[in-house]
């Protein structure tokens, strides 16, 4: 908090004042990142917009959040590492309520939607991207697995 204090040529009272702790500033960081995605899925055009069919929509919106994810590593391994109960707060919940809509719309005999959904999202935490990467593989190696994950997942979980 002092370093962004600092850098932002404030107090580090003013910081407190504004978001409470660290975790406020991290979610109010996170929040301003995710609200063009948001934007793209609530009113937006195809592939995330509300008019594509769900299972494309679950392929683009994974494929987004891990992009907003790769794009911002600093910001989102020191929120999910700052809260245990990431899976508490607002946005992992509208991610997670969204998937698990979306499955249940793509795939209607999936046992346990929010199960399925909650996997899914686990999938991307910040600690196993960073191993992924450490271990040499690009971030659009990355993109691609999760999106064979993702296709295998929800294959898996259709009537054949």
């Amino acid at each position: 908090m002092d370093t962004i204090a600092a850098a932002a040529g404030v107090g580090k009272g003013t910081l407190f004042r504004a978001f409470g702790n660290r975790d406020g500033l991290l979610d109010a960081l996170w929040n301003a990142k995710l609200t063009a995605l948001r934007e793209a899925v609530e009113h937006g055009e195809p592939p995330l917009g509300p008019a594509t069919p769900s299972c494309e929509r679950i392929l683009a919106f994974l494929d987004a959040v891990l992009t907003v994810k790769l794009e911002n590593r600093h910001l989102i391994s020191a929120r999910e590492t700052a809260s245990a109960g990431i899976r508490q707060s607002d946005h992992y919940r509208w991610m997670h309520a969204l998937l698990r809509e979306l499955i249940e719309d793509a795939v209607p005999t999936v046992p346990d939607a929010g199960y399925t959904a909650h996997a899914l999202l686990s999938a991307m935490y910040m600690d196993l991207i960073e191993e992924l990467l450490a271990s040499g593989r690009s971030a659009q190696d990355i993109r691609a697995a999760q999106s064979a994950y993702v296709k295998a997942v929800v294959d898996d979980v259709r009537p054949h």
